[in-house]
């Protein structure tokens, strides 16, 4: 949700820029009014899309799942008291939207309020509300609040200005962003956007009324008296000095030649760009999807084709699997893309093979024609998997651990050693995971389980440390001891030294 946040913002950041330097100073004000309103909304909508062809071109790192660390029952600690465990982040942002949704009432409850007190006087096609002894001007809907001390002569031109915001209906423009403040309330561009198109609204209004008279006179009228505002943010205001002198200049413009309207087009690139960052970036939700059991499929390649075998559905799983020779052309995940019970099949699987001594060239997780998850089980030929691997994954610049010449080795063991390299890792967790860090957690009572995502690169450092848990301070910790891991010898394929990537799962108890 962070990431999406930020994008969010990013994007908003970048709508305004283009509206401030190439669209704010021309005189096609519905245009830039429709400009406003969209790109708020697609600053929404664009973190959702992800274009697929985008995903699939942009090479995948592959990581490899370490045994899994079982923290001993003697590290379990107790749940402390509730106040430890308070997400004060969520606190201030609720307690933020309550405080906007309450002044968002008493903004609406004062209008309300000068209905009922001063009466409607039904004028045509709107409905006026005489203020006495005041001098507003403004406009909700089609209701016209006008100061009975405002002078006779200049009313007529006030009313007709204030028309053109009830018939365009700008009042729903500004209750718009008054809802979106009270969930945005930390957002600084939702007060921009909202200025923004306050402005638009009164050159909108402008252009219009200044029509029916010289433009002179009509200028006149807005700077010959000091009159009272109505500080209410989603209310069109005759006279709001602040912005009076833009409305002066406006008014007095040359109108905008209309091949100016091309700078509209900027947004093309501008739009691209934003859907290309958004389909190579992806968010983790902390909580995960859970999977359901159904009998398990099992396909194969027949013609080319892959379709499922006759033996299919004799149990249920997680997971399907596919027979066939060669790799399927689905999308494949990595590891911690999984679901956390996709993960233990997984691993189960995994480790069910090397219990019987099977050296399983291909050992990889596809997308099935019924949208669930198969585990590959394919086995070409060497020569086969190593120019499928240069061309899709060494790219990537992280070897899978079934294409390396030699494995990683952890200082003591001996030269690519694996099972030394998995119990060393093993020890080191626990001997170095402090479990007092999880007292004044909020932890469910049970199973809780981290996974911490890393690379030894080539110089046998271990870098690109992520990890996913149930909490942000098991997070950091985790990562921080990851950290600590000493240089180790990397791994090498075809001579040459490179980055492997690892999953490492950890286990604890809440009691």
């Amino acid at each position: 949700m962070i990431n999406y946040l930020i994008q969010v913002i990013l994007f908003q950041v970048l709508f305004v820029a283009v509206y401030d330097f190439f669209l704010s100073k021309e005189t096609f004000f519905n245009k830039n009014r429709g400009y406003l309103l969209s790109t708020v909304v697609l600053s929404f909508l664009l973190p959702l899309f992800k274009i697929p062809t985008v995903q699939k071109a942009v090479p995948q790192q592959y990581y490899t799942l370490l045994p899994e660390v079982v923290l001993s029952p003697q590290k379990v600690l107790e749940k402390a008291a509730w106040y430890q465990s308070v997400n004060y982040l969520d606190v201030v942002f609720w307690c933020g939207c309550f405080l906007f949704f309450v002044m968002f009432l008493v903004k609406l409850e004062r209008i309300i309020r000068l209905i009922l007190k001063y009466g409607i006087r039904q004028q045509g096609n709107y409905k006026l509300v005489l203020l006495p002894k005041e001098t507003k001007a403004f406009s909700f809907f089609n209701y016209i609040f006008l100061g009975n001390e405002i002078p006779t002569q200049k009313r007529e031109k006030i009313i007709e200005h204030e028309l053109v915001h009830s018939e365009q209906k700008h009042t729903v423009d500004l209750l718009f962003f008054e809802l979106l403040k009270i969930g945005m309330w930390f957002n600084p561009m939702v007060y921009v956007y909202q200025n923004r198109i306050s402005l638009v609204h009164e050159y909108i209004s402008d252009a219009v009324a200044s029509k029916s008279d010289k433009k002179e006179n009509y200028i006149n009228h807005l700077l010959a008296d000091i009159f009272q505002v109505e500080h209410i943010s989603f209310i069109n205001q005759f006279y709001k000095h602040s912005i009076i002198k833009k409305r002066i200049a406006m008014i007095t413009k040359t109108p905008s030649k209309k091949v100016k309207q091309l700078k509209y087009l900027v947004l093309i690139p501008l739009l691209g760009s934003m859907l290309l960052y958004t389909s190579c970036t992806s968010e983790q939700d902390t909580i995960e999807k859970k999977s359901v059991k159904q009998p398990i499929k099992v396909y194969e390649k027949k013609d080319g084709k892959i379709v499922e075998k006759a033996s299919s559905g004799y149990q249920s799983k997680y997971l399907d699997l596919y027979l066939g020779d060669g790799m399927p052309s689905t999308r494949e995940y990595a590891i911690d893309e999984l679901t956390e019970e996709e993960r233990d099949e997984y691993a189960a699987l995994l480790k069910s093979f090397n219990k019987i001594g099977v050296i399983q060239l291909k050992f990889r997780v596809f997308e099935a024609e019924n949208g669930r998850r198969m585990v590959a089980l394919g086995k070409p030929s060497i020569e086969k998997y190593k120019e499928l691997g240069k061309t899709t994954q060494l790219d990537a610049g992280v070897v899978p651990f079934s294409l390396l010449d030699k494995a990683p080795t952890f200082p003591g063991c001996a030269e690519g050693d694996k099972d030394c390299f998995n119990k060393s890792m093993m020890k080191f967790v626990q001997d170095n995971f402090d479990t007092s860090i999880t007292k004044g957690l909020d932890l469910t009572s049970g199973k809780q389980r981290v996974y911490v995502r890393y690379k030894i690169n080539k110089d046998g450092n271990v870098t690109g440390i992520e990890a996913r848990a149930p909490h942000a301070t098991i997070k950091e910790h985790v990562e921080a001891l990851v950290r600590k891991l000493p240089q180790m010898q990397p791994g090498e394929h075809n001579g040459k030294k490179v980055s492997v990537g690892y999953t490492l799962p950890i286990t604890f108890e809440v009691k």
